[in-house]
């Protein structure tokens, strides 16, 4: 039953009828669904609500918090890392304390940020400016996304402590943020550093190859060698040719890769026009430097004869160096080629190792052997490299000459009656006669 209206109680407006207050100009409330209301609230952009929430009290309350709690923070990260951490228990003391440093920075930097959230991290990377770039060799990257995953595990462990009430998740969030920005940044300063040590690299090696080609094989050759990590193991060749054109620094970094997988050990130097390759190691390396044929540019491509060692290889790289310059003379020069087969054109412009080798390889042993294995090979060569000829100039059967130049092959290595070995041979004496000449 309904109450009849008084003075001081209106009964209900007829219908249609405008309430006074809305035509007054004010606002009507509308009661609104609760689940609408929220989702107004979720869909609010985290950048609006953390500018928003961080001016009134709670959010500065949560930033007081934080910047009070960042001793506690660092405290508390660092017996994670000694607790979770085996490599980092392993580190010496001073690489631990500079990682220390680095945790408690990258703290320090995040409750600077936290007080103006509002604008994009900055400074990310002095959190790694304080260490030595040193530490790049003890760390990993792997290691050091480690020790972020660790400081940002702590940070959001005291999230609840830390923030004011209702403000845990904005906490958080920001946490997360900021790790990854400093994920980003330790790659970008491993990055960098790997691109200095890649440089230095490189011209250490370039001054370890230009030492071996010019025979400095001193004590600053060793410790560089060692330093470039060249093992030891095996033997060493020399293989020596013209550069690829256009050979700018991508192609470089990829034939310094091909030549790595060729062979155990590998070194470039590139000289001018001029392309010098090291291997080492126990394997074929013959096989490995026919490999790599295709890496180098047009022309003739001549391997040094091997060495025990890389500081003993000084030779053959001399050796490969004056094929090289010499190979012109011969047209028929195979690819590759080794130096040993050019000694005659290696004579011609002038190398002494090759003259050398001629006289003591050829020219010796026939002078000192039984038989006039020397008189007949002259006697063969003088009468244009016919057995019949040389026989009557010997007055001995032709049979008995084949003989004598089968024996000059097992003494010198070098086959009379091949054209091109007896080439080899011809040259031999002509230079032991000249020197025996010599007063």
């Amino acid at each position: 039953m309904t109450s009849p209206p008084t003075a001081d109680r209106p009964g209900p407006p007829p219908p249609g009828a405008v309430p006074d207050d809305v035509a007054d100009g004010a606002h009507p409330v509308v009661a609104r669904p609760r689940a609408a209301s929220a989702r107004v609230r979720t869909a609010r952009p985290p950048s609006a609500a953390r500018t928003g929430d961080h001016a009134d009290a709670g959010g500065t309350e949560t930033q007081r918090r934080v910047r009070e709690g960042a001793g506690q923070l660092a405290v508390a990260a660092m017996r994670r890392l000694d607790a979770d951490l085996e490599w980092y228990r392993a580190l010496p003391a001073e690489d631990r304390s500079w990682v220390n440093l680095v945790a408690q920075a990258g703290i320090t930097a995040f409750v600077t940020w936290f007080a103006d959230p509002s604008r994009p991290p900055h400074g990310v990377g002095e959190i790694f400016a304080a260490a030595p770039p040193e530490l790049t060799r003890s760390i990993s990257l792997q290691h050091t996304l480690q020790l972020v995953r660790v400081v940002v595990d702590v940070v959001e462990t005291h999230s609840d402590r830390l923030a004011a009430p209702g403000a845990e998740r904005e906490l958080r969030e920001a946490v997360l943020r900021y790790s990854r920005e400093v994920a980003f940044s330790a790659a970008e300063v491993y990055a960098r550093a790997a691109e200095v040590r890649g440089g230095w690299d490189a011209r250490l090696e370039a001054l370890v190859v230009d030492a071996l080609v010019r025979g400095d094989a001193d004590d600053a050759l060793r410790s560089r060698v060692a330093a470039i990590g060249w093992s030891g193991r095996g033997s060493t060749l020399v293989v020596v040719g013209t550069t690829a054109a256009h050979l700018d620094e991508v192609r470089v970094a990829d034939l310094r890769r091909a030549t790595r997988r060729a062979a155990d050990d590998a070194l470039v130097g590139i000289l001018g026009d001029r392309l010098v390759v090291f291997l080492g190691g126990e394997g074929d390396l013959r096989a490995a430097a026919m490999g790599l044929l295709p890496r180098f540019g047009p022309g003739p491509v001549v391997i040094g004869p091997p060495a025990p060692g890389l500081v003993e290889s000084t030779a053959s790289a001399r050796a490969a160096l004056a094929g090289l310059q010499a190979a012109a003379g011969w047209e028929q020069v195979p690819r590759p080629v080794l130096a040993d087969d050019l000694l005659p054109e290696r004579v011609l412009v002038g190398d002494a190792d090759a003259r050398r080798a001629l006289v003591e390889r050829a020219f010796v042993p026939l002078a000192a052997s039984q038989g006039s294995l020397l008189e007949t090979l002259s006697a063969y060569l003088g009468a244009g490299r016919s057995l019949e000829a040389a026989a009557r100039s010997l007055y001995v059967h032709p049979n008995t000459v084949r003989y004598r130049l089968r024996r000059v092959a097992d003494v010198t290595g070098w086959d009379p009656l091949d054209a091109r070995e007896s080439y080899v041979l011809q040259t031999a004496l002509a230079v032991g006669r000249l020197d025996a000449a010599r007063p």
